[in-house]
């Protein structure tokens, strides 16, 4: 933590570069590292927390490590979108804005990705697999274990 908070010392204005090379280095922004930005900067816990918590780039819970988004938009929706969400329910164990308890998986429902060509569309992590089936999402969850 030293070595991200050193570089910017006197530079109050720092708050946010300080807040994103955090969040880059640990996945999420810990209690512990809120704290000792707060000291670093001789601010308080809660002012640090409020400038976080405005932007939304800035978490606080740890990421999964590989975020499933289901799209439900209206042409995938109309070819099964729900019933490909059910299906990741069922092989994750986990409902839509959950993490798996091993921090492997999330899963998010998304309005559309413009790729309704393919619907049904799950991406993972940065991967789009189309033209799904309930019946596939146990192989795509498997190539990502």
């Amino acid at each position: 933590m030293t070595e991200i908070l050193t570089p910017y010392t006197g530079e109050r204005g720092a708050v946010i570069p300080v807040l994103q090379k955090v969040q880059q280095s640990f996945g999420y922004l810990r209690e512990d590292a809120i704290s000792k930005i707060a000291k670093f900067f001789r601010v308080s816990e809660s002012e640090i927390f409020g400038v976080a918590s405005f932007y939304a780039q800035f978490r606080f819970t740890r990421p999964a490590e590989h975020i499933v988004k289901v799209c439900l938009g209206t042409a995938c929706h109309v070819r099964g979108g729900e019933q490909i969400m059910e299906a990741m329910r069922r092989e994750l164990g986990i409902h839509s804005g959950n993490i798996t308890e091993d921090y492997k998986f999330g899963v998010d429902r998304v309005a559309c990705f413009g790729s309704c060509a393919l619907a049904p569309v799950v991406v993972i992590d940065d991967k789009v697999y189309g033209r799904l089936t309930p019946t596939k999402i146990k192989g795509i969850v498997d190539k990502h274990r």
